[in-house]
Formats: structure tokens, C-alpha cells, sequence
């Protein structure tokens, strides 16, 4: 086995640990603090601490304070339940609405089809981060609105691949065989079809974990997505740049464990690609 097989293997694994260590950090720390994120005690003694350091009252930060005095491991992982909650309920959504539109125009095709792909292809030339700013602003921050306005501008790539697939496969001799046969086409598109188009879909989604997160912080950062005092990555990144010569902390942590995790999504997704890939070259 070679050196670049090798780290090929390894990187997806430990992608994957960092994804689920991650996760089990968001569920766990917030649970057992013995401080809320939001709690703000003594500030004087308590805030800007650096890394590694005793406060006033002697309780040891690992991460820092910010300049309310918060402590930044409650708050990251607070705030990693925000974020890592939107990156998968917006990517599932966009999935969901992905794979039903494809299988839609890719089984039905003629009218149905042009259609489909006419409005995805006006959503795809312009920008997604400037359809979430002009939506969210319209609508207002909030958490469903995220969500919402994530799944509702993000379903175009994973409607193409499943639209691909169904027209692949529903020129296929078993499924002709189904229909010859009589069998409703909901259920020869809902058991035969899908279920051979759904791989690559799911890589899409999987690839969109990470970029919803980018763009759920991006739209916080910008006041438009989670609103303080509820804390995600994006807007713990925000309050912490006015501070970022003085207290540089404040928003590195969270800017780390955002990078860290859209990165690791990235790697799972294209790993997950490539086995797929190699699945059909059998």
C-alpha cells in the first residue's frame, strides 16, 4: 500500500472522528456546564481572560473569556449546537426538496422537466449568498428562517444529480418490465427508482452539511441569521472582532471550529464520492 493510498484512507476517518467528536462535544458540554453560555457573573474578575489562565476567582478557561466573562468552551459548544443543528436541518431540507423536484422532472419529463430546470437554472445564476441576504432580510433572523432560507436556495445541485439518475435508470429493462406489468408509476419510481439514484444525492447533502454552516455563520456574522444572546459560530465570530487585537481569542476559537468542521464535511463528502464512484466502475 502506498503512502498517498494510505493518507487517502485516513483522512475521511479522521474527518469522520473530528465530525463525531464534535458532536458528542456540542451534546455534552453545554449539559454538564456548570455556567450557561449566556450566564454573566462577576465581569471585572471574570472578563477578556486569555487561554490557559485563572480568572479573578481562580476557575481555569481553557479557551478564554469573552468580554462579558462568558467562558468560550460553554459558548463554542453551545454554539455548535446552533450551528451544527442549521447545517444539517437546511442541508436535509435542500436535500428533501432536491430529491423531490429531480424525481419529478427526471420521471415525468416534457413540460414538467423544462420547467423544473428553468427555475433552477435561474437560481443558480445568481449567487446564493446574495439570494440569502435579500431573503432573510425580507423575512427577518431568526432560526427557522435560516433553515428555511438555506433549504429553500440550496436544492438545484442535488435536484440535477437525481433528475440524472431517474432518467438514467428509468430506461432500464426491469423498470419497463414493472410498468408493462401494470404497476403504478408512484411505486416503480418510489421502489425501483430512486433507491438507484439516491447515492449521489446523498454525497451532495453530505457536501452541504459544510456549506450551510459556512453560509449560516456568514449570515449571522452579517446580523441576519441567529441573533444574540443565542450563540452560534457566525455571531461569536462577529461579537469578537471589535476585540481582536486585544483579545484575539474571542473569535479565533469559534473561526477554528467552523474551518475545522466545513473542512471535515468536505472530506467525508468527497470521500463518500469517490466510493461511490468506485462502486459503479465494478
Amino acid at each position: 500500500m502506498t503512502t498517498n493510498r494510505i493518507r487517502r484512507e485516513a483522512a475521511p476517518r479522521w474527518a469522520a472522528g473530528v465530525l463525531v467528536t464534535m458532536t458528542i462535544a456540542a451534546v455534552l458540554v453545554p449539559a454538564f456546564a456548570s455556567d450557561g453560555a449566556r450566564d454573566i457573573g462577576d465581569v471585572l474578575a471574570t472578563r477578556l481572560v486569555a487561554p490557559f489562565s485563572r480568572d479573578g476567582h481562580g476557575v481555569w478557561h481553557f479557551l478564554g473569556t469573552d468580554a462579558f466573562g462568558r467562558d468560550l468552551v460553554v459558548r463554542l459548544w453551545t454554539g455548535a449546537r446552533i450551528s451544527l443543528g442549521v447545517g444539517v436541518a437546511g442541508s436535509a431540507l435542500s436535500g428533501a426538496l432536491g430529491i423531490l423536484l429531480g424525481a419529478i422532472a427526471g420521471w415525468r419529463g416534457g413540460i414538467v422537466d423544462r420547467a423544473i430546470v428553468a427555475l433552477g437554472d435561474a437560481l443558480l445564476a445568481i449567487p446564493r449568498l446574495v439570494l440569502l441576504l435579500v431573503i432573510a432580510s425580507l423575512w427577518g433572523p431568526g432560526l427557522g428562517v435560516v433553515i428555511s432560507v438555506l433549504g429553500l436556495t440550496g436544492w438545484m445541485s442535488v435536484m440535477r444529480l437525481v433528475r440524472a439518475d431517474v432518467q438514467g435508470v428509468r430506461v432500464l429493462a426491469f423498470v419497463e418490465g414493472a410498468q408493462a406489468l401494470g404497476v403504478p408509476s408512484w411505486r416503480v419510481l418510489r421502489r425501483h427508482v430512486l433507491p438507484n439514484a439516491l447515492s449521489s444525492a446523498l454525497v451532495a447533502i453530505t457536501l452541504g452539511v459544510g456549506n450551510a454552516i459556512l453560509l449560516e455563520s456568514g449570515l449571522s456574522f452579517l446580523g441576519l441569521g441567529i441573533q444574540p444572546p443565542a450563540s452560534s459560530w457566525g455571531n461569536m465570530i462577529a461579537g469578537g472582532r471589535e476585540w481582536l487585537l486585544v483579545a484575539p481569542w474571542i473569535a479565533l476559537v469559534p473561526g477554528v471550529a467552523l474551518v475545522a468542521t466545513v473542512v471535515a464535511c468536505t472530506v467525508v463528502g468527497d470521500a463518500l464520492g469517490d466510493r461511490g464512484a468506485r462502486g459503479n466502475l465494478r
